[in-house]
């Protein structure tokens, strides 16, 4: 959100998943970057967890669907930056939502995609997949960097990262159907314990 979508204050920036494991700490940094969060979540109880993370306006898309809610919040026009971390057929509502010449940034877009709405509205696109610098040993400093700016965030109170529940190993496939649920509110932790 940073460093993709440059985000600015004032801004307003819709966030798909906004309790999620990385939709919660999206929220936060948004906030932290003087932008209006507008979280969208699909139900009471996560909305009232995206308002406690400092989401400054809840919608439950499950019901609101993207025309209304973009035509309440934003006259019609559409927000700023849209951050999609659901995918798949999501992305084209992230394009919907989006205003002219606005960023959509994704970090869940292995699907096919109809480009058409990216290309009329001007839109930009960030893809992120966080594991390129581990995978290709491209841009680990600036991983780091940006990683040191998150930790030093946690440090001084500023993002609360919200851990779910815990699993071992042992329990992996607990884990997946827990986060296939989408019962999860943040993190979802796996542990292993070794024997020395």
């Amino acid at each position: 959100m940073i460093d993709r979508a440059k985000i600015q204050p004032g801004q307003k920036v819709l966030v798909y998943g906004a309790t999620g494991g990385v939709g919660h700490i999206a929220v936060q940094l948004v906030k932290w970057a003087g932008a209006r969060v507008f979280a969208l979540v699909y139900s009471n109880e996560k909305g009232i967890i995206a308002r406690r993370l400092g989401a400054d306006v809840i919608i439950n898309y499950q019901q609101q669907p993207v025309e209304e809610f973009v035509a309440e919040h934003t006259d019609g026009e559409g927000f700023d930056v849209v951050f999609d971390t659901v995918g798949n057929d999501n992305l084209q509502n992230a394009f919907k939502a989006a205003i002219l010449n606005g960023t959509i940034v994704s970090i869940v877009s292995l699907s096919h995609q109809d480009l058409t709405l990216l290309h009329v509205k001007g839109l930009t696109l960030h893809l992120v997949f966080m594991l390129i610098p581990m995978l290709f040993g491209r841009g680990r400093a600036h991983h780091g960097e940006i990683l040191s700016k998150l930790a030093q965030l946690v440090d001084e109170g500023k993002v609360h990262p919200h851990l779910d529940k815990i699993f071992s190993m042992a329990e992996i496939a607990s884990a997946h159907q827990y986060a296939e649920s989408g019962q999860a509110i943040g993190k979802i932790v796996l542990t292993q314990s070794f024997n020395l």
